[in-house]
């Protein structure tokens, strides 16, 4: 597994920075979060998770391109395409606070490198961590009343 360099380490931080869920962490809590995070590299075309699947993880993109997509189904066979993310953006983030299964489908397109914080780890910190905790509660409040309001 590579190595999370300290140029990685100002990455990660300017991006925890911009995600809605952890924006509100101080740069202490923004410190313990990146030592839980992995450096992983997947082959182009490789399926990092399908829709349906639990979510256990969250990743921003170091280098490489990531396909956001809705499979087809019975009903509809086409894959509808949700995003094209690159450098410095990020996926999957709701799987750490939320039970629900992944909404949407993700495929390398060419070799990638992500930065991967898994849910237990995530759990583990904010479990012994009150003040994070009550940061992450608050905005996920915030993001629950939002997404309500799109129903």
């Amino acid at each position: 597994m590579p190595e999370i360099s300290n140029d990685d380490v100002s990455t990660i931080l300017g991006i925890l920075k911009r995600i809605p869920l952890l924006e509100e962490l101080n740069a202490e809590d923004h410190k313990e979060v990146i030592k839980q995070i992995t450096l992983e590299l997947y082959p182009p075309n490789h399926v990092i998770f399908k829709e349906g699947d639990p979510g256990d993880s969250f990743y921003i993109i170091k280098s490489g391109m990531v396909r956001v997509f809705h499979p087809g189904n019975d009903a509809d066979p086409e894959e509808k395409d949700v995003a094209i993310l690159g450098d410095n953006d990020f996926f999957g983030e709701m799987a750490l606070i939320s039970e629900k299964p992944r909404n949407a489908s993700t495929v390398t397109v060419e070799e990638t490198q992500c930065f991967k914080l898994k849910k237990e780890d995530f759990i583990k910190l904010v479990s012994s961590n009150p003040n994070m905790a009550g940061r992450i509660s608050t905005e996920f409040l915030k993001r629950l009343k939002i997404n309500l309001r799109g129903l």
